[in-house]
């Protein structure tokens, strides 16, 4: 065999080339679908052939609007093309995004996915698309992962599914990661398996990447999450940190907040003032507005979209709460430091997938508790 078919395996007798569906579910992370585009992509680049084409599918829309307000074109799950596999995409909630009484546009993401799994179709689920997957019952006897916050509650909610911590999961017909760059890792993992150790090896280098991530590797607790868990040992708190800063966009409740990690309200605030110093309430006004600060001096958004983006649901709102907390404000922040002159990483890397016309526009969001 020529030594170029060891590296790029011949092409599957068939006219159509493999798709990747991506069905984005409301509020999706960008960066998670980004990792997943760019994997895709350098393996066409790699094969010198467009073998790969990603879709971008939504349950009943054409346009669905990620975290930030980032808006893609989407294609109806009613009119999708036959799939080779099929990822779900999704940030939100275990506890909410997938409840005991399922929306309708759940159920007929459900209906779909079951579908999909009697076609013998390989699925997939990126951030915490896998706890949408698990409600449908195509993940039931599977090894599965999710967004590391989200990793207990999935657990619970679902004991028929064999949940790890790990950076992915490949278990069969079934793939699944956690959120942002794992996204990357596993669609690299899978193209080896396909095409062989050395080709992801190939993939990984057009990505800059110094090596591949093992699956086995356990997901990246940020540092708030786990002084919270050495502060007093508590699993509670820790897990409490960590659903605030996996939902920063759309801040929870206090009250719900203490409900998925299973405490009482009153419970939850003596653990944070005795660990953490403060109530949780404004913790969780610190994280956001941290997190305000970092788009402010790292992206090109609009004051009034990183607002919106942080969880704050009008200028003046978060104007005076980032003047509170830093004692300027956030058009100060922005006219102190100069934009970088790249677009973010994000938008580079989602363009080129969007459909022509996709634009970026912040949705409405709810005022903070």
């Amino acid at each position: 065999m020529h030594a170029l078919h060891l590296l790029h395996p011949l092409r599957p007798a068939r006219a159509a080339p493999v798709r990747v569906g991506f069905v984005l579910w409301p509020d999706f992370g960008p960066l998670s679908l980004a990792g997943a585009l760019e994997a895709l992509n350098a393996a066409n680049q790699v094969l010198d052939d467009a073998l790969y084409e990603p879709l971008l599918l939504a349950v009943d829309a054409h346009a669905v609007a990620g975290a930030g307000g980032l808006r893609v074109h989407t294609l109806p799950l009613r009119d999708a093309p036959a799939l080779e596999l099929a990822f779900v995409v999704s940030d939100h909630t275990v506890g909410g995004a997938a409840t005991a009484q399922p929306g309708p546009q759940q159920a007929q993401l459900s209906s779909w996915l079951i579908a999909q799994a009697a076609a013998g179709r390989v699925l997939g689920g990126i951030g915490t698309g896998a706890a949408l997957l698990a409600e449908a019952g195509v993940l039931r006897g599977h090894r599965a992962t999710v967004h590391w916050p989200h990793v207990t509650m999935l657990a619970q909610r679902h004991p028929g599914v064999i949940v790890s911590q790990s950076l992915y999961e490949i278990d069969r017909q079934r793939l699944s990661c956690g959120g942002h760059q794992a996204s990357r890792d596993l669609l690299i993992a899978w193209l080896a398996q396909r095409h062989g150790p050395r080709f992801g090896q190939e993939v990984a280098a057009r990505l800059g990447l110094a090596r591949v991530r093992a699956a086995d590797e356990r997901q990246r607790v940020p540092l708030a999450a786990r002084l919270a868990a050495q502060a007093g040992g508590s699993a509670r708190l820790a897990e409490a940190v960590a659903l605030m800063e996996a939902n920063l966009s759309e801040p929870l409740a206090t009250e719900e907040i203490a409900g998925l990690v299973g405490v009482s309200r009153r419970q939850l605030e003596r653990l944070f003032k005795q660990h953490m110093g403060e109530l949780p309430s404004r913790w969780y006004l610190s994280l956001r507005l941290q997190r305000a600060q970092r788009l402010l001096r790292q992206t090109p958004q609009s004051v009034m979209q990183v607002g919106l983006a942080c969880g704050f649901a009008s200028g003046s709102h978060f104007s005076n709460a980032y003047r509170a907390f830093f004692g300027h404000t956030p058009r100060d922040e922005r006219s102190r430091r100069a934009l970088p002159g790249a677009a973010p990483q994000a938008r580079q890397a989602v363009a080129p997938a969007m459909r022509d016309g996709a634009e970026a526009t912040a949705g409405p969001r709810q005022a903070p508790p």
